[in-house]
């Protein structure tokens, strides 16, 4: 591994090539981890630079394409022109139960298609009468919720006045969320609006109808998992085998109802803090539950995450969790030996959103793997604080790391394996390294859970070890 000089000669000899203004600005972004620090010291939620390759999406896509989208019984409107549909699509594999048409609409995208026509009058009526086509064609949706895109907000559109009207017609709840893409500097200001919307319309409105609710001191929520590839139900599986009730699951095969009644919760345990720390703060304030961020990537993290959840509870739940945990213990310690032989000082540069720049690190080490460098596309400042708990002494730390940047770093710590997007993931492939795509496990999944490790064990062995990458050779190596 590089040291901590020359990670920052690296940096700077990147930046060498830019324009003096934007190798300034860019250069608070690019850091090297330094040990016994408590900040990963870059800079971050700022406007990604004009012309620059930013992996980032926008508002809309944080509200739709993370928050809301995934609740499987509402409809969600894509409000605004059909080229934006691309997040009305769930793309990322977010696993539900139901049926699709009937009582689940995740995979089926509504659009209000907003033509020349729209923007010049005004597109209010037409989502009006879209609500009342949407209960005619399927009665048995929980909700509906209007994902507004940028010309809304451009041209004025009340949609709050439409949502308040229609919520009285039908006698359900109808969600506005001004969302519009050029709010804030990426996608992680949609999820703290979509998280305010849930404050402002949907707990009130449950406190109002007073949904029958039965309590018991074991009720907890999980909260930000999208069940990709049906993480969520790795998660809830373990949640439930040391006792605790499984009340809601925001948002991953989760429901409007699971939403409503989640302020009876006695915890909320939230994986992706970036996208839901906003409201799991609400509650705290507002109803008194506490909340605890959980990592259940790899052994490690497990059994330490089942062991806090477990000392909120009581003896009974305490003695449970020793139990699971030593009930997994030798499927866990089988997994390792016979990956990590073929694992075991392979070093990986991550870049990917939410939680995984931090949360998988203690993954690959215990399959002995080595983080060399890792960043967000889209973090805060807590959230390289909280990674500064994971990374070892010189890892290369990048914040919005730009295409070019990324590709230059790569060739020069010559990483084994590259952990990213979708985005990234052909021309790190073209240049022959191993890659797994970690925004949505590269079509697998799951990850969490000690059944999702002994699948994330075999996807880096294939990834790495697959002799493909024998015929081609990196460019360095030519």
């Amino acid at each position: 591994m590089a040291t901590v000089e020359q990670n920052k000669k690296l940096i700077a000899d990147v930046l060498a090539t830019y324009p003096e203004k934007a190798a300034k600005k860019r250069a608070k972004h690019l850091g090297v981890y330094e040990e016994g620090k408590d900040d990963c010291g870059v800079k971050s939620n700022k406007q990604s630079l004009p012309g620059v390759m930013t992996a980032r999406g926008c508002a809309y896509a944080g509200s739709k394409g993370v928050v809301w989208g995934p609740i499987k019984d509402m409809v969600h409107i894509s409000h605004g022109p059909v080229g934006c549909g691309y997040y009305s699509w769930s793309g990322r594999r977010n696993y539900y139960i139901g049926t699709t048409g009937i009582d689940t609409f995740g995979t089926m995208q509504f659009t209000s298609d907003f033509q020349e026509r729209d923007i010049v009058f005004g597109g209010d009526k037409k989502l009006g009468k879209i609500v009342d086509e949407i209960e005619e064609l399927f009665p048995l949706n929980g909700g509906i919720s209007v994902q507004s895109e940028c010309p809304i907000g451009l041209i004025g559109d009340d949609i709050e006045a439409v949502a308040r009207k229609k919520s009285k017609e039908l006698g359900k709840g109808v969600v506005p969320v001004r969302c519009e893409g050029f709010r804030g500097v990426s996608q992680s200001l949609g999820h703290h609006i979509a998280n305010d919307m849930i404050r402002d319309w949907v707990f009130p409105a449950a406190e109002k109808e007073g949904i029958e609710f039965e309590g018991t001191p074991y009720d907890v929520a999980i909260i930000g998992d999208y069940n990709i590839g049906g993480d969520a139900w790795s998660s809830r599986i373990l949640l439930e085998e040391i006792g605790l009730r499984v009340v809601a699951q925001w948002s991953g095969d989760g429901t409007f109802t699971e939403m409503k009644v989640t302020p009876n919760v006695k915890l909320n345990l939230i994986h992706c803090y970036r996208s839901m720390n906003y409201i799991s703060r609400h509650m705290e304030e507002k109803y008194g539950i506490p909340w605890l961020e959980y990592n259940f990537f790899g052994p490690t993290k497990i059994a330490e995450s089942l062991r806090a959840i477990a000392a909120r509870f009581d003896e009974t739940i305490q003695a449970k969790a020793e139990e699971v945990i030593e009930k997994y213990k030798k499927q866990s310690e089988e997994i390792v030996a016979k990956y990590r032989p073929r694992l075991e000082g392979k070093t990986v540069m991550m870049m990917v959103g939410g939680l995984r720049p931090r949360h998988v690190v203690p993954a690959f080490k215990d399959l002995g793997m080595e983080i060399i460098g890792t960043g967000y596309e889209f973090a805060h400042g807590d959230d390289y604080k909280r990674t500064s708990n994971y990374v070892e002494d010189a890892t290369l730390i990048y914040d919005d790391i730009t295409g070019y940047e990324f590709e230059e770093f790569v060739k020069e710590l010559k990483p084994d394996l590259v952990a990213a997007g979708i985005k990234e993931k052909y021309v790190f492939q073209k240049m022959a390294l191993p890659f797994r795509q970690m925004h949505s496990w590269d079509y697998s999944g799951p990850y969490h859970g000690y059944d999702g490790f002994a699948i994330f064990a075999r996807d880096m062995d294939l990834a790495l070890n697959s002799p493909t990458w024998g015929l081609i050779g990196t460019p360095w190596n030519k």
